[in-house]
């Protein structure tokens, strides 16, 4: 071992020695980082404990034999003996236990929410301006299944918000009627607070958890905050945060389920990118990072809970249930968060909610990445370019004349192959030479054929391209240009709400399958239907195929493998696509045909025949040498080889 080896093995001990005592904590950070697992711990215990054995089965029982109105009007002994029991078991919030379970609803144009009084939070939303595929109304979640609980620990006892009956206040008074429709431009302040007790039992009005929503006309989204008021003699004096339980059951309201837009749970990091779960299986993911929304997403709707600063932590979880007796269920979706707490007297945690649809102008607006859920290639970037600065731009242009959206594809398709039409010229001009110098390339093939010959063939085919001018890669370089635009729609169309129950010719819904006929059976990877778009971009797709293959010539020819493997990826898709957004493949149809409008055209622009004079002429021409290819001569000159 030399010296220098040494050296280095010194350095990297060194190194790593030197970065394992800079990444170690400090003895308060150990402390401050032991003193939150203990409490995240002590909560989660006394959770799993207390909250299914004791108020799950005991407070069940209370809650139904008795009512509200019993304490605050009977003042016999029994009456009290239950008190003092509700006492025991929920503490300095026992009478809010039992109550009258009612609902209130606030509509603001776009959206009517509906607000249980037990446990103060929304059990409903339903959008105005979309309906289910089965033209029902839209609920974005199950009102049955949907919830939201805050859990704290307070007086040697798990609180959960989700047991107890909250008082709806409008503008700061108890709410004595319905709350009007919030106009465009106009706002109202609602909330549901839940006070703790007085010692009689009557409610403390310095003391309560107040649910704050702010529901503005016209808009999806409103404030949430979250105010707690006088708190601090209740709550436990270690409690650094308090717990939300967040939860609900998505309902399906599209005819078909996008495998690439599928159902899941979106997060954004506080100081770094979005994430998500998987879309196609159940998954679970526990996020040691501070976060700044957490959203329910599905296809084209979301239901987004956001934090004011940020979460301390969450655990997400998605499941397919097999029990459940909604006929529209899709999936449950669940969040554990953590929500930093300090115990000031009065404090306010500022939150905000979403329930709207994923569109990317919407979302953006909110300068919040939630224009993040809606999957435009954002792994690529330049997929996620070519759809936010070029494709949504145009494609809401053109449909702000309220035009069809077939006519509207149309157009798209037609303008983005003008602006690929020097590329694909390039191409055509590139295959037009192949073809040109094919009948000498079958001589080089027939002069050299054995198998031991390849290197001379191959040497002899690239001699040749080189004195004709003609470079064979120049063809496939303009192809892969225009991919990303290729894979960009791909993307763009399954996830464009603009599309949803657009209807045109005889699809009735351009982001889902146009079936013209449906199977007594269902074939594999194919399904039960056919749809018509599909079957003919099918077609167009394996026609051009034939075509290109023509216009290849000698390309083609030597990769034989390659050009069966052609014809079959058209195929191969049929099943794919026949599941898949009808809207796409109607693009995809109307590219093919425009493309065979341009090889035509080329065809008669392009003269092969001066063509091929012109590369005669290039071959009397002396064949330049690259600096680089002059670097290898001489190099290989200096080792004693002559070229």
């Amino acid at each position: 071992m030399n010296r220098d080896t040494i050296i280095g093995f010194i350095l990297i001990a060194a190194i790593l020695i030197g970065y394992s005592i800079w990444m170690t904590p400090s003895k308060e950070e150990m402390t401050e980082r032991q003193r939150k697992i203990d409490s995240v711990n002590m909560v989660r215990q006394q959770q799993m404990v207390l909250d299914s054995i004791r108020i799950a089965a005991e407070a069940s029982r209370l809650l139904n034999e008795t009512t509200e109105e019993e304490f605050r009007i009977s003042g016999d002994t029994s009456s009290a003996i239950e008190f003092e029991e509700l006492r025991d078991k929920f503490g300095v919030f026992g009478s809010s236990a039992v109550g009258n379970d009612s609902l209130i609803k606030v509509e603001n144009g776009l959206i009517t929410l509906s607000f249980s009084t037990k446990g103060g939070f929304v059990t409903d939303a339903v959008l105005a301006n979309y309906r289910s595929y089965d033209t029902s109304p839209l609920q974005l979640f199950d009102p049955e299944t949907a919830s939201f609980d805050l859990s704290f620990f307070a007086q040697n006892r798990i609180i959960n918000t989700r047991n107890f009956y909250f008082k709806p206040f409008l503008d700061g008074k108890p709410l004595k009627s319905a709350i009007r429709p919030v106009a465009e431009n106009d706002s109202v302040v609602f909330s549901m607070r839940l006070h703790a007790d007085l010692p009689d039992g009557s409610p403390d009005e310095s003391r309560y958890i107040e649910y704050e929503y702010t529901i503005r006309g016209g808009e999806y989204m409103l404030g949430f905050n979250l105010n707690l008021v006088g708190l601090d003699k209740i709550v436990a004096l270690n409690t650094n945060f308090l717990s939300i339980d967040f939860g609900i059951d998505q309902l399906q309201h599209e005819k078909s389920i996008d495998q690439f837009n599928g159902s899941t749970i979106y997060f954004k990091h506080l100081m770094d990118d979005v994430d998500y779960l998987s879309e196609t299986k159940d998954d679970e993911e526990s996020v040691k990072t501070r976060l700044k929304w957490i959203s329910f997403k599905e296809r084209f709707f979301t239901v987004s809970l956001i934090a004011g600063n940020y979460f301390e932590n969450a655990v997400l979880t998605t499941t397919t249930k097999t029990d459940t007796r909604h006929p529209k269920y899709l999936k449950s979706l669940h969040s554990s968060i953590d929500l930093p707490f300090n115990l000031d007297a009065s404090q306010t945690i500022p939150m905000s909610l979403y329930f709207g649809p994923n569109s990317f102008k919407e979302l953006k607006a909110y300068d919040l990445e939630l224009e993040r859920q809606i999957p435009l290639g954002w792994g690529f970037f330049l997929l996620a370019w070519i759809n936010i600065y070029i494709v949504i731009p145009v494609f809401n242009f053109l449909g702000s004349y309220g035009w069809n959206y077939g006519i509207v594809i149309l157009v798209l398709t037609i303008l983005l192959k003008i602006i690929l039409f020097p590329i694909a010229f390039k191409t055509y001009h590139s295959s037009a030479k192949m073809r040109v110098l094919k009948p000498e390339i079958d001589e080089i093939s027939a002069k050299f054929p054995k198998p031991e010959d390849a290197m001379k063939k191959q040497q002899a085919v690239m001699q040749l391209y080189k004195r004709a001018g003609a470079n064979p890669m120049s063809g496939c370089i303009p192809m892969l240009l225009q991919m990303p635009i290729l894979i960009a729609m791909f993307r763009f169309f399954p996830s464009s709400i603009e599309l949803r129950q657009q209807p045109f010719l005889w699809a009735d819904d351009l982001s889902s399958y146009d079936s013209v006929m449906s199977l007594p059976f269902s074939i594999p990877f194919y399904g039960d239907h056919v749809s018509l778009f599909t079957l003919l971009m099918t077609i167009s797709t394996i026609f051009y195929t034939y075509l290109n293959n023509q216009m290849m010539g000698a390309q083609a020819t030597q990769l034989p493998g390659m050009k069966t493997m052609m014809y079959i990826m058209p195929v191969m898709f049929l099943g794919l696509f026949n599941n898949y957004a009808s809207g796409l493949s109607y693009y995809y149809l109307l590219a093919n045909v425009i493309t065979f409008g341009q090889i035509f055209i080329f065809r008669y622009a392009i003269n092969e025949d001066k063509l091929r004079a012109q590369i005669e002429i290039n071959k009397k021409k002396p064949v330049k040498k690259s600096g680089f290819q002059k670097r290898l001569e001489e190099a290989a000159k200096k080792r004693g080889y002559k070229p």
